[in-house]
C-alpha cells in the first residue's frame, strides 16, 4: 500500500484528510516541520500533504527545505491554504510544489487529487529504475542488472546443481577504432555488436549486459562447457560477418575476442572469483592473435580454437 505524508498543526485538517486517505492508502500525519521532514527524506512516502499554515512556511521556507532533500526523488507536494491565499498557492508552484487544493477540503477533490499524483511518482519512480537496468546506448541489461541477475543466476545453478558459464565479450583494437573513425561511429559498432551478441543469448536463463565500455559480460545457465563455447565460438563469427570495416584489425574487419569458465558452482563459491577467471582467459585470447574464444569447462580443461 502507499504511503501519504500529512504535515500540519490543523488537527482538524490533517485527521479529515487522513479519514478519507485511509481508504486506498497508509498515511501518517505530523504536527511540525521538524517531523515532516525527518519522514520525508526516509523515501517512503509517495505523496506529501503540507498546510501552509505552518509558521515554517513563512516565505516557504519549509517547502524550500523538503525540496532541497527530495528533489532528487520527485515526491510530488500538495499545499492546502485558505480561499483568500490563492496568490501563495501559486507562489508554492513556482517554487517546486506539484499542485494545491483550496479549503474547504472536499473527499472528491482529495481522493482524485491523491490518486493522480501517486500514480505519476509511481510511474517516475518505475522508469527511473528501468532506466537503471538497462544500458541507454545499447539497450541490453546494465551492469547493475548483470550484478543482480548474476548473484540470483549463480545460487540457483548452487541449488539444483547445474553448470553455469561466466563469460566475456570485448571488441577488438576498439581504442584505436575510435580513433581512427570517431566516437559516433564507436557508438554504432557497440549498438551492433551488443545486438548480434544478444540474439544468440535469448534464452530465459541466459543474461547478456554491457558491463564497462566496450567490455560486456554474459552468465549463461545450464549447459555442457563444451557445447557453450561452441556458441561462443559462433558469435565470434557472427560478428565477424558484421563486414563492418576496421583497418587496424587483423581480419579489416570488426571482431570480438571472448573469455569465459564453465563451472558447477559450491556453496563456498563466487561469481566474481569466476567472473574474474573469464577476465583472465580474454586477455589470453587476445593475447593469441584476438577473434576467438578460449574457455575452461566444468572439468579445468582449456578449450581453444585449436581443439575443434
Amino acid at each position: 500500500m502507499q504511503k501519504i505524508l500529512m504535515i500540519g498543526e490543523n488537527q482538524e485538517d490533517t485527521e479529515f484528510l487522513k479519514v478519507i486517505l485511509d481508504e486506498d492508502y497508509e498515511s501518517k500525519v505530523v504536527c511540525t516541520a521538524k517531523e515532516g521532514l525527518a519522514c520525508a527524506v526516509t523515501g517512503e512516502y509517495s505523496l506529501i500533504f503540507i498546510d501552509t499554515a505552518l509558521p515554517e512556511m513563512e516565505e516557504f521556507v519549509f517547502l524550500k527545505e523538503l525540496q532541497e532533500k527530495i528533489i532528487s526523488w520527485h515526491i510530488p507536494v500538495i499545499l492546502l491554504i485558505d480561499e483568500a491565499d490563492v496568490r501563495k498557492g501559486e507562489r508554492g508552484l513556482a517554487l517546486g510544489a506539484a499542485d494545491y487544493i483550496v479549503r474547504p477540503l472536499y473527499p472528491m477533490v482529495v481522493k482524485s487529487r491523491a490518486r493522480a499524483y501517486v500514480s505519476l511518482y509511481q510511474y517516475r519512480k518505475n522508469a527511473k529504475e528501468q532506466a537503471v537496468l538497462v544500458d541507454s546506448l545499447t539497450g541490453v541489461a546494465s551492469r547493475q542488472q548483470y550484478e543482480t541477475e548474476c548473484a540470483r543466476k549463480w545460487q540457483e545453478a548452487v541449488r539444483l546443481n547445474v553448470p553455469i558459464s561466466v563469460c566475456v565479450f570485448d571488441v577488438d583494437k576498439f581504442k584505436t577504432y575510435n580513433e581512427r573513425y570517431g566516437y559516433p561511429a564507436g557508438d554504432k559498432v557497440l549498438i551492433s555488436v551488443a545486438e548480434t551478441i544478444s540474439s544468440c543469448l535469448k534464452r530465459g536463463t541466459d543474461l547478456f549486459a554491457r558491463y564497462d565500455g566496450d567490455l560486456f559480460a554474459a552468465v549463461i545457465l545450464g549447459g555442457k562447457g563444451e557445447d557453450v563455447y561452441r556458441h561462443q565460438k559462433t558469435i565470434c563469427r557472427m560478428v565477424e560477418k558484421l563486414h563492418i570495416p576496421h583497418w587496424d584489425s587483423a581480419s579489416g574487419w570488426v571482431t570480438v575476442s571472448i573469455g569465459g569458465v564453465t563451472v558447477v558452482p559450491q556453496l563456498q563459491d563466487s561469481c566474481d572469483e569466476f567472473f574474474a577467471m573469464a577476465q583472465n582467459i580474454l586477455s589470453d585470447a587476445k593475447n593469441a592473435g584476438r577473434n576467438q574464444a578460449i574457455w575452461t569447462d566444468e572439468k579445468m580443461k582449456k578449450l581453444t580454437e585449436r581443439d575443434f
